[in-house]
């Protein structure tokens, strides 16, 4: 397993680099039919090929999981794979490669492999635009998700996720010399920091609704009104009915600045992973690892999607670690056969019930 891994974190795949994604989807492939015999579908994909897999037979549980990674070509440089007091280090090993090697044993460890598909996507960590169709489609046939995320704090599964989406205001206003005529301007950095209280002001902790405002510019140069400025805003929610809530409150953003325009693009694209739709998938979990833990946590994954569709869905099967997305990110080692045992475990019970 720590050479399979080995294998897929020496070929870099960067999100949105169609190249570097392609060599990832063919190490992908490859160690899938290693193990697994059969062939490996590359799907391709206006973000790079996506990887799919089946045993055969009538589909009855799908394994989802993503190889691309939030890391630019070359970090493989500075942060080589490592494996050192029980640890293994390097880029993506957490979120989610580890995820991918876990899964594939875990199948390999069963004799009949029929009713078992694989699918693992290219575009995760931007959107999933390119593949989000073909998870539906796959999940929907399965009837059963595995979604192999990092697993949360030590080792549990993910029961629940919130629905994630990101939202860019756009704020117009007019440009002026700010020392002969700032009131001929119409000032939208001025207006923009009004919207910045409008929109943090959506929130509702109290619903698991966070809106946050993260990233913000304005103006050209220190002597002019700025005609322009933008608000990207990063949005959680825990329920359809927030979505709906907030998706209004944007659409209905109105300047506070007379000659002042407000417009939005963006939405909540990732619908809530509601506990509901994993609790007979843990339940079963639970019977194969008495202790294992489940928690509801605040980021999105593909499992979104196919939860919203009505279809068992349960998350954090992949790597026991942490540091997703930082420099830090590592895996423990000594988890990495644990995860495999209750994949096939979780397959079997699935398939016979």
């Amino acid at each position: 397993m720590i050479e399979d891994l080995r294998t897929l974190v020496e070929v870099e795949s960067p999100s949105r680099d169609v190249e570097a994604l392609t060599a990832s989807a063919k190490a992908v492939a490859d160690v899938i039919e290693k193990h697994l015999g059969g062939q490996a579908a590359l799907i391709e994909s206006p973000s790079g090929p996506h990887v799919g897999w089946s045993g055969g037979g009538e589909p009855k549980v799908l394994l989802l999981g993503h190889h691309d990674t939030v890391f630019p070509l070359g970090s493989l440089e500075r942060r080589p794979f490592t494996v050192e007091n029980g640890r293994a280090t390097g880029p993506g090993v957490f979120d989610m490669l580890g995820g991918i090697v876990q899964a594939v044993h875990g199948v390999a460890l069963l004799d009949d492999r029929s009713g078992v598909e694989i699918l693992v996507t290219s575009d995760e960590e931007v959107g999933s635009h390119a593949s989000r169709a073909l998870i539906e489609e796959r999940a929907l046939a399965c009837g059963a998700v595995l979604v192999f995320e990092g697993a949360a704090e030590d080792g549990a599964v993910k029961t629940g996720r919130k629905g994630c989406g990101t939202f860019e205001v756009t704020v117009r206003g007019r440009a002026s010399h700010a020392g002969l005529e700032p009131e001929a301007g119409v000032n939208a950095l001025v207006e923009a920091a009004h919207q910045v209280l409008d929109i943090a002001a959506l929130g509702r902790p109290g619903a698991g609704t966070t809106v946050t405002p993260t990233v913000a510019s304005a103006g050209t140069v220190d002597n002019v009104v700025p005609a322009e400025a933008s608000v990207v805003v990063d949005v959680r929610v825990e329920t359809t009915e927030e979505k709906e809530r907030i998706e209004s409150a944007f659409a209905a953003l109105t300047p506070h600045l007379d000659g002042a325009e407000v417009s939005v693009r963006g939405g909540i694209g990732r619908p809530p992973m509601p506990e509901s739709a994993s609790a007979g998938l843990f339940a079963l979990a639970q019977t194969l690892c008495p202790g294992l833990e489940g928690t509801a946590v605040g980021g999105g994954s593909d499992g979104n999607f196919t939860a919203a569709l009505g279809v068992p869905t349960l998350d954090g099967l992949g790597a026991v670690g942490g540091g997703a997305h930082a420099d830090h990110e590592y895996l423990v080692v000594d988890a990495m056969a644990q995860r495999a045992h209750l994949v096939a475990g979780l397959i079997d019970a699935i398939r016979n019930t």
